[in-house]
C-alpha cells in the first residue's frame, strides 16, 4: 500500500510528498465519483425525456479552470523544491562509487587512496553455502548478490552511473534511498544518498535490458565508519576475506539471522 521504509533524507521526502499528494488525489477521485453517479441518476433518460440543451456556464467553466490551477500550484511547488533537493549534488560528497552496468552484472569502483573494484552478480541458489548466505530472509532470492557495495552509515555518497561503451541502456535503482538514475553507454550519469540507517538494502535494474534485466540486483551495505574502514583496507588485497570478515562483524557469523528491520527488499 506505500513506500519502502526510508533509510535516507531523500526517501523521507519521497515518502512526505507521496502522503501529500493523497490529500489531493482521494478528495478528487471521491468528487468525480459523486458526479458521476449524480448525472447517471438525476439526468437519466427516465427522469429527463427532454434533454437540456445548455450550452454555455460561465460559473461553471471558471470554477473548473481556476480550481485545478490552484492544485496544480499546490503540488508544483513542493515537487519542484523535492526534484532540486534530489538533483542538487553536494559539493564535498565524503565517497565517490562508480557503477558500471553490462548485461547482466553491475560493476564497481571506488575512488580514492584505495583501489577497490569489483563485479556483482546476482547470487545463485547453488553458491550461497560457500559465500555464507544461506539466510534466505537476509539475503533473498533474486536480490542477493556475491558481492555487496559497502558504505559507511551517515555520510554523503556521490554515484557515477554508466553502462558499457557497446551495451544497453540500463538504471540504477535502490528505492530505499529514492533513487533512481540511468546507466547509458557513453555518458556518465550522477546522484547521490546518504544512508542513516545501517543495514543491507536491495535495489535492481530499473530499464528493460534484456533477457536477463530480472536478474541484475543491487546491494548496498550499510556499517559504522570503523567497519568500513576495516573492509576498504581488506578489500583492496582480499576482497572476499574482507567480504567475509564484515559478514561476521554485522551479523555475528556469516549466516547469522538480522533483524528484518534492517533489511529493505
Amino acid at each position: 500500500m506505500g513506500m519502502q521504509d526510508a533509510a535516507t533524507p531523500v526517501m523521507e521526502m519521497n515518502r512526505w510528498f507521496e502522503q501529500y499528494t493523497l490529500w489531493f488525489i482521494v478528495p478528487i477521485t471521491i468528487f468525480v465519483l459523486i458526479l458521476l453517479i449524480l448525472v447517471v441518476v438525476k439526468f437519466r433518460a427516465a427522469a429527463n425525456p427532454v434533454p437540456s440543451k445548455t450550452s454555455h456556464n460561465t460559473a461553471i467553466e471558471i470554477v473548473w479552470t481556476v480550481a485545478p490551477v490552484l492544485i496544480l500550484f499546490a503540488i508544483a511547488i513542493p515537487s519542484f523544491n523535492l526534484l532540486t533537493y534530489q538533483l542538487k549534488m553536494p559539493e564535498n560528497p565524503d565517497l565517490t562509487v562508480k557503477a558500471t552496468a553490462t548485461q547482466w552484472l553491475w560493476s564497481y569502483e571506488y575512488e580514492g587512496e584505495q583501489a577497490v573494484s569489483f563485479d556483482s552478480y546476482m547470487l545463485k541458489d547453488a553458491d550461497r553455502a560457500a559465500a555464507g548466505k544461506e539466510d534466505v530472509a537476509r539475503y533473498p532470492r533474486l536480490l542477493a548478490v556475491d558481492n555487496e557495495v559497502v558504505v559507511p552509515v551517515g555520510k554523503t555518497v556521490r554515484m557515477l552511473v554508466t553502462a558499457a561503451p557497446t551495451d544497453v541502456i540500463h538504471a540504477f535503482a535502490m528505492p530505499a534511498f529514492g533513487i533512481k538514475i540511468d546507466a547509458i553507454p557513453g555518458r556518465l550519469n550522477e546522484t547521490w544518498f546518504k544512508a542513516e540507517r545501517e543495514g543491507l538494502y536491495y535495489g535492481q535494474c530499473s530499464e528493460l535490458c534484456g533477457k536477463d534485466h530480472s536478474f541484475m540486483p543491487i546491494a548496498i551495505r550499510v556499517v559504522s565508519d570503523e567497519q568500513y574502514a576495516t573492509w576498504l583496507a581488506a578489500a583492496a588485497s582480499d576482497l572476499a576475506g574482507a567480504n567475509k570478515a564484515l559478514m561476521a562483524a554485522v551479523d555475528g557469523a556469516p549466516a547469522a539471522v538480522q533483524s528484518a528491520e534492517n533489511i529493505t527488499n
